[in-house]
C-alpha cells in the first residue's frame, strides 16, 4: 500500500519530468505512443489471459473490445498527431490591426487516470493515449476489482516507462485515490458509476483539478414498429449480453412498440439461442459477473419481473444467464438504477411521443439506440433527448469510431475522449496575439476626446 510520503516523492519526480520539456516534442510523443503499441503486442496473450481470469472474456471478446480497439486509436493517432500538435491561425478583429492571432496546443501537465473493472484494460490505456499524445505525465489507477489484469497493466507500464513520465499506483481505491488526490493534478481522468463519480468531484475542488468523468446509466433502447425485427433483435442481444451486460453503453432497458413487441422478444430469444446455445452456462463466449457483489445485485434483479426467457444463476460461478424481462414497473429498483448485467426487461408503448417521455424520467443516458426505418423518427430522438451518444439500427459500435466524440452529459458523466477528441481532453488551448510594431495605431491611447464616432465605426 502506497503512503503519502510515496505519493509526494512520486509527484515531484513526475513534476521534474515534465518541467524538463522531455514530454514536448512531436517525436517524443511519437515514440512513446509506438512503444505502447509494441509493449501491448508484446503481452498480448497475457493481457488476454488476464481478462479471461478477472471476467471470463472470451479472446475473440477480449482482443475486439481491448486490445484490438487500442491498436487501432494508437495507429489513428500517429497517423494525425503531427497536424494536431499545430498552431491554429485564426482570424484578428480590425481593432487589433496589425495583429495576427494563434491557438497553440499545450499540455496540461500532470495527469491521473482512474480506470474501472468492466473494461479494466481498454478504458484505462486509452485516456492514457490522449494524455502521452497531448505531452502529459501520467499515473493510473487500474481497478483492484480486476486483479490480474490490474498486475499484468502494472508489469506492462513498468517495463516501457520511467515512472517520472508514466507510472501505475496498484491498491484499493478506496484508500489510495484520496491519497493521490491530495496533490494538485492538472486533470483527473475517471471512468466508473455516478457515486464514486461524486467522490471524485469532491475530492478535485479543494484544488480546483478539472475532472473528466465517464460515467453511466439507464442507456435505452427504442424500438419503432417500422423495423427489420431479426437484425434489430440480433444486435440488441449482441450489445446487451457483450460482456455478461457488463458495459456503460450497453441497452439498459427495451422501449418497443405494441404492435411488435412479441415479435422482438421471440426473436431475441433466438438470437441468445444462437449465440450461446441452449444451455449458456457452458458456452467459451460468454462472460462471467465481475464478483459475488455484483451478482447478488443483479440476481435481485430477476425477482422485480416476470422471467421470460433465461433467469438461472449460479453464484459459485457468478454466474446469470441472459435474461429477458417482462411485466416490469416503472417504480422498481429495476428500472431506477443501472443494471450494469445480463438482464434485459422489455417494455411496450403505443406513441412514440408517450416513449420520450418515459426516457425523460431517467435523464442523460450514456448512450440511446433506436432501431427504425423512419426519418422522421430518428429526427425526433436526436432532438427531443439528451444523452451522451448511440447508434440507429445498431448498438455501441458508436464507440468504435475515433471521429466520434465519446462521452456523456449531465449524470453520465463530462468531457469526453477518442481519437482528436482525447487529444484535445488532454490539452490546453493557448490563445496568442502578436502586434507588429512597424504601425501603432494611437486610437486606443488617451487622451480619448472625440475617438468615440471613430470606434464606434471599427466595432459597429
Amino acid at each position: 500500500m502506497i503512503n503519502m510520503a510515496q505519493v509526494t516523492q512520486l509527484y515531484q519526480a513526475q513534476q521534474k519530468y515534465f518541467l524538463s520539456g522531455a514530454t514536448l516534442p512531436y517525436a517524443f510523443r511519437k515514440q512513446q505512443l509506438k512503444k505502447l503499441k509494441k509493449g501491448i503486442k508484446q503481452y498480448e496473450e497475457k493481457i488476454l489471459a488476464a481478462l479471461h481470469a478477472d471476467l471470463r472474456k472470451h479472446p475473440v471478446e477480449a482482443y475486439g473490445s481491448e486490445v484490438g480497439f487500442l491498436y487501432e486509436e494508437i495507429n489513428y493517432m500517429l497517423d494525425n498527431l503531427k497536424a494536431w500538435m499545430q498552431p491554429e491561425v485564426v482570424s484578428s478583429p480590425l481593432v487589433t490591426y496589425p495583429s495576427s492571432s494563434r491557438v497553440y496546443k499545450q499540455p496540461l501537465g500532470l495527469t491521473l487516470i482512474i480506470g474501472p473493472w468492466n473494461y479494466p484494460f481498454m478504458l484505462l490505456i486509452s485516456p492514457l493515449l490522449g494524455a502521452i499524445a497531448g505531452g502529459n505525465c501520467a499515473v493510473i489507477k487500474p481497478s483492484e476489482l480486476a486483479p490480474q489484469t490490474a498486475a499484468i497493466t502494472a508489469e506492462l507500464i513498468k517495463s516501457i516507462f520511467d515512472p517520472a513520465y508514466i507510472t501505475v499506483i496498484e491498491g484499493d481505491g478506496a484508500e489510495v485515490i484520496p491519497l493521490l488526490m491530495q496533490q494538485r493534478f492538472d486533470h483527473v481522468f475517471f471512468t466508473g458509476s455516478i457515486p464514486v463519480g461524486k467522490k471524485i468531484m469532491e475530492m478535485a475542488v479543494p484544488n480546483l483539478t478539472p475532472v473528466t468523468l465517464e460515467l453511466g446509466g439507464k442507456s435505452p433502447c427504442l424500438v419503432d414498429q417500422h423495423v427489420n425485427i431479426n437484425v434489430a433483435a440480433k444486435r440488441i442481444v449482441w450489445g446487451k449480453f457483450w460482456n455478461a451486460g457488463q458495459t456503460c453503453v450497453a441497452p439498459d432497458y427495451i422501449l418497443v412498440h405494441q404492435s411488435v413487441k412479441q415479435a422482438l422478444i421471440d426473436a431475441m430469444k433466438a438470437a441468445i439461442t444462437q449465440f450461446f446455445g441452449e444451455d449458456p452456462a457452458k458456452s467459451p463466449d460468454y462472460a462471467r459477473m465481475i464478483n459475488a457483489k455484483r451478482f447478488d445485485v443483479v440476481k435481485g434483479y430477476l425477482e422485480e419481473g416476470h422471467i421470460i426467457h433465461g433467469g438461472q444463476t449460479d453464484r459459485e460461478q457468478l454466474y446469470i444467464a441472459p435474461t429477458i424481462l417482462d411485466d416490469v414497473d416503472w417504480s422498481e429498483p429495476l428500472m431506477q438504477e443501472e443494471i450494469f448485467g445480463p438482464v434485459l426487461p422489455v417494455l411496450a408503448y403505443h406513441e412514440l411521443s408517450q416513449a420520450i417521455e418515459a426516457i425523460r424520467q431517467h435523464p442523460y443516458p450514456l448512450a440511446l439506440y433506436v432501431f427504425t426505418k423512419r426519418k422522421k423518427v430518428e429526427r425526433m430522438v436526436i432532438e427531443q433527448l439528451r444523452f451522451g451518444g448511440g447508434c440507429i439500427n445498431n448498438t455501441m459500435v458508436h464507440l468504435t469510431n475515433p471521429d466520434l466524440p465519446f462521452g456523456g452529459q449531465g449524470y453520465s458523466g463530462m468531457g469526453r475522449y477518442h481519437g482528436k477528441y482525447s487529444f484535445d481532453t488532454f490539452t490546453h488551448l493557448k490563445g496568442m496575439l502578436k502586434t507588429a510594431t512597424w504601425l501603432d495605431v494611437p486610437i486606443k491611447y488617451p487622451p480619448f476626446g472625440k475617438k468615440l464616432k471613430m470606434i464606434k465605426q471599427i466595432m459597429k
